[in-house]
């Protein structure tokens, strides 16, 4: 249930029959004045009262003790939002604290569930980071960690797939890391299947692919998939020219040059070799045709029934010749 703020109603006490615009005026400024920093120190004590009733205390803590969680759900990179995150918090300060469970082997230490672009914000501008400790298991961590995944919108598909397969890499139950994400057995299995099909250098450089939805992550995949296409994309994004791209571009330059290359590819295999030819004087007329992955044969003669059916007969022994001449 909503709060209602304590300073709401301040001047409304009195009759209503008062009009008067000077006194309107000044209590307008109240409330557009000093009474509003007192309003949201009052919302942020009332916050903190009802999370101390819950059994979680927000603290200070320095971002010096707080420690990455070991399951890494953001690609770091270009990140223009983080910009503006700092100067929020350097302006109005750390509106949402972060989450954080004791370190299992350190006293004093703290790793963080999540928050860790806030905690990096605190750092860099050397001030504490409002946090609420809570004594997780691993397992609490990764739901809790994964929940709050689910509820931001600009954490990308890609960066949720390899969180996923960090987590399953580390031991941990397809259950769990469903229950994490909210999702289900089908979109699992295609996350894991991006994270894990595509390369490394080709993640590393596409980088967090922000508006890059999960069906042309798929189609990324696929195109992979193909003969020879791995390498192509590896010596695509190794080279000067692709890094020197803006990041935010990459993804959508990367996938059209592979789709260029697949259908260069297919036309080439879809144009069969053909050859003409005549023996015996003209008295027979061989053409053939080679699609790569199969020989026609085509006899045109008087005894062009014949001698098929004689070649016919003789193909084994003619096979076996072959086998021997590949094998010297």
């Amino acid at each position: 249930m909503a709060r209602k703020h304590l300073l709401t109603n301040i001047g409304a006490g009195t009759s209503g029959t008062l009009k008067n615009p000077a006194f309107e005026s000044r209590a307008d400024y109240a409330r557009k004045g000093a009474s509003r920093s007192m309003m949201m120190s009052l919302d942020e004590m009332a916050e903190n009262s009802m999370r101390a009733l819950g059994g979680e205390t927000v603290v200070a803590l320095d971002p010096d003790v707080l420690d990455a969680s070991p399951f890494a759900d953001r690609i770091e990179g270009q990140d223009d939002d983080f910009s503006a995150l700092v100067a929020a918090i350097e302006k109005a300060g750390q509106s949402s604290p972060i989450l954080v469970r004791p370190h299992p082997d350190v006293e004093g230490r703290f790793i963080i569930v999540y928050g860790h672009r806030r905690a990096r914000a605190a750092r860099q501008l050397g001030t504490t980071v409002r946090a609420i400790i809570k004594p997780l298991e691993e397992i609490a961590h990764v739901v809790a960690q994964g929940q709050e995944n689910t509820a931001r919108s600009d954490l990308t598909f890609i960066e949720k797939a390899l969180f996923a397969r960090k987590l399953v890499g580390s031991g941990i139950d397809k259950e769990t890391v469903k229950s994490a994400l909210t999702i289900d057995d089908s979109l699992l299995s295609r996350m894991l299947a991006v994270a894990e099909q595509v390369p490394g250098d080709v993640l590393n450089t596409l980088g967090a692919a922000k508006g890059v939805g999960r069906d042309r992550w798929e189609d990324l995949k696929k195109l992979l998939q193909l003969p020879g296409k791995i390498e192509h994309a590896l010596a695509l994004v190794r080279s000067d020219e692709f890094t020197a791209i803006d990041q935010g571009a990459r993804f959508s330059i990367l996938l059209s040059e592979l789709r260029k290359k697949a259908k260069s590819r297919k036309s080439e295999v879809a144009k069969p070799a053909e050859r003409n030819w005549s023996l015996a004087e003209n008295a027979v007329k061989v053409a053939t045709r080679d699609t790569g992955r199969g020989f026609t044969l085509a006899l045109k003669a008087k005894d062009a029934s014949r001698f098929g059916a004689y070649l016919s007969e003789q193909l084994e022994r003619l096979y076996k010749e072959f086998q021997g001449t590949e094998k010297m």
